[in-house]
């Protein structure tokens, strides 16, 4: 029988239509036949010929009911609580045709044979529809794999429909943090808590993991991702729920759930008034534009409208990608936006100063920089050169031409450094504040910050494409822990920072909790269903994944600290803080310091210009004595 099903499911759309009609027809004729035989009490014999004849208008009008109604559109295996009312309505309006003729032309039919008739025409075209659709799901079911799904909410329920009519994934089991639901069922589907699941899903086959619970809510879907993660189950959303239940996605369409939404936090809602004072109907200039700060500042200021957003950019194609992406965004929208690409670097003063000029730039966000701690050690003339003193040729010209707003994007590497690139961060810190001495008409700052997740620098990539290749994970020291934020809250934060700037201050960002790198290894691995092991250390894991221990690089430090003394202020924005004023150097220190390192840089002496870098007021510890 499941082979002639499956043959019959394989015809063309057209074929199965022609096969619908030509059975209803049947069923009318059959469920009129038995109608009748049920009032006459089984004795047809005495029918005559006459009734009969009803059945001559009663059928074209049915199918042509069944038609308008859309019945026959309908495919069988996505058939629902519609579809039921459909051929309700069908059937009644043929019971209702049946009467009124019969009655109407003398046929001697019987008054009650349309109810009866309308009884059985509904079980008969409703059913036989139904008991199709489940032998099409049950020659489905063997090919489907099971999976579990997090919430049995509103939402959780609105999953288990759609994957019924998948191809893909077969609803065997939910899970749900409400004890009053254990042990009940959601269309034949169980309900356990999370601490029953374990035993059932090793029973069930379970291997994949469906988080149904709404896009408003991150902190249950982070609870979510973490519960499953721990039972080892390969985690995975829907991209939006709203898109779901609307149509305008399909069940197919999973995702992995990212280490971002897992580590991401509440967010605080950017105040309207700091995001828009100093970019909206503003030109508006981001050096570094291509990169994962400066991409995300221009998508955030472009949400603004500023009048012009200049991309200042070293890498063409970074450039080129940035540039794509916004006016990928704008194209539907209507925008006031000017986009101005431009390819340059900061250490090209005339080049800097033109494009700010050209363009009468009145914010500039200064995002270009050497940031990988490896190379930068492995390089530490061009780390200099395009860090200081990319940073001075850009302040100094926000100042020169009255640029209103500055803001320089720093790091939290440059609280006591221990590797080149925090260094010269520090000293690009100190270069703002002196500029912003010699230029009072323009309000300079700097922000501070950690790690961003998905970043070009974050370990969180690697960490990717490490654990899709099947390992081994590398990593420094298991001790080594950071602070994280999403790239897009840093830009927001960033944004509302420069408005705030008054002279020189250097803002900081709340990292929240620090997060220790071994755990977040974990905690990706855990994502994907994989278990892990420290090679050298634990046992190994049967199909797990390696984790590499290759000891700290040059400069690297455990922990990263935001601050340089302890004491920070308060700002208007609860997740922005600033660094006490005693912490700034004496400006004309820090220009000899500057004349002292361009001679060095000048003269390609990387270990005079580490022995400056050693002298400045930077706290720098220079770890290769």
């Amino acid at each position: 029988m499941f082979g002639f099903a499956q043959h019959l499911f394989g015809l063309s759309r057209g074929t199965k239509r022609l096969i619908q009609v030509a059975f209803d027809a049947l069923a009318i004729v059959f469920c009129f036949w038995l109608a009748m035989a049920l009032r006459l009490d089984g004795n047809v014999m005495a029918m005559t010929a006459r009734p009969w004849l009803v059945l001559i208008p009663v059928i074209p009008v049915t199918i042509f009911a069944f038609v308008m109604l859309g019945l026959y559109r309908a495919v069988i295996r996505y058939m629902a609580d519609r579809a039921v009312r459909t051929v309700a309505i069908g059937v009644l309006i043929s019971a209702l045709a049946m009467f009124a003729l019969s009655q109407g032309l003398n046929l001697r039919v019987p008054r009650s044979v349309p109810g009866i008739y309308l009884a059985l025409l509904l079980i008969v075209v409703g059913g036989t529809r139904f008991v199709m659709r489940g032998i099409y799901l049950s020659t489905q079911a063997a090919t489907r794999e099971p999976v579990l799904i997090y919430g049995a909410g509103e939402a959780g329920r609105q999953v288990l429909q759609a994957l019924e009519q998948s191809r893909n994934y077969r609803p065997a089991l939910f899970v749900d943090d409400n004890g009053k639901l254990s042990g009940s069922e959601i269309g034949g589907v169980r309900i356990v808590r999370p601490e029953q699941a374990r035993a059932r899903i090793k029973n069930l086959g379970i291997k994949t993991a469906l988080i149904a619970i709404p896009d408003n809510n991150p902190a249950g879907r982070r609870h979510a991702a973490q519960v499953l993660a721990d039972l080892g189950l390969e985690v995975r959303v829907i991209p939006n729920m709203s898109d779901l239940v609307s149509g305008r996605v399909r069940i197919s369409e999973l995702r992995r759930i990212t280490v971002e939404e897992l580590l991401g936090r509440e967010p605080v809602p950017p105040l309207p008034d700091l995001m828009s004072k100093t970019t909206h109907a503003k030109s508006v200039m981001v050096t570094g534009a291509g990169g994962s700060i400066g991409s995300e500042l221009c998508r955030q200021i472009l949400e603004q409208k500023p009048s012009k957003l200049v991309l200042f950019e070293n890498s063409e194609f970074a450039l080129y990608r940035i540039l794509e992406d916004l006016q990928a965004w704008l194209a539907p929208r209507d925008h006031p936006t000017e986009l101005i690409p431009i390819l340059g670097s900061v250490t090209h003063e005339g080049r800097v100063s033109r494009a700010i000029t050209e363009n009468a730039v009145e914010t500039l966000f200064h995002a270009a920089a050497f940031k990988h701690v490896p190379l930068v050690e492995a390089n530490i003339l061009e780390g200099l050169r395009n860090n200081v003193f990319g940073t001075k040729y850009v302040a100094e010209a926000a100042g020169r031409l009255g640029i209103k707003n500055f803001t320089l994007i720093s790091t939290d590497k440059a609280v006591r450094p221990t590797n080149v690139m925090g260094a010269t961060k520090r000293v690009a810190e100190l270069v703002m504040q002196a500029t912003a001495k010699a230029y009072p008409d323009t309000r300079f700052c700097a922000v501070r910050f950690g790690n961003v997740l998905g970043s070009s620098g974050s370990v969180i990539p690697k960490f990717t494409d490490q654990i899709r290749r099947g390992g081994p994970i590398t990593l420094t020291d298991p001790e080594i822990t950071r602070y994280f934020m999403t790239i897009p809250e840093a830009a927001q934060l960033v944004i509302q920072a420069n408005a705030m700037a008054k002279a020189g201050e250097i803002y900081l960002l709340d990292m929240g909790e620090p997060i220790k790198i071994l755990e977040l290894a974990r905690t990706m691995a855990r994502l994907q269903g994989r278990k892990t092991y420290i090679a050298g250390q634990e046992a190994p894991i049967a199909d797990g994944l390696a984790i590499e221990i290759t000891g700290l690089r040059p400069g690297e430090k455990l922990y990263e600290e935001l601050l340089v003394d302890d004491g920070a202020a308060a700002t208007a924005h609860p997740r922005i803080m600033l660094e006490p004023a005693q912490n700034a150097a004496d400006p004309s220190d820090t220009l000899r310091a500057l004349a002292a390192l361009e001679a060095a840089l000048q003269a390609e002496d990387a270990a005079q210009a580490l022995a400056l870098l050693r002298d400045m007021p930077i706290a720098y510890a220079y770890p290769r004595e």
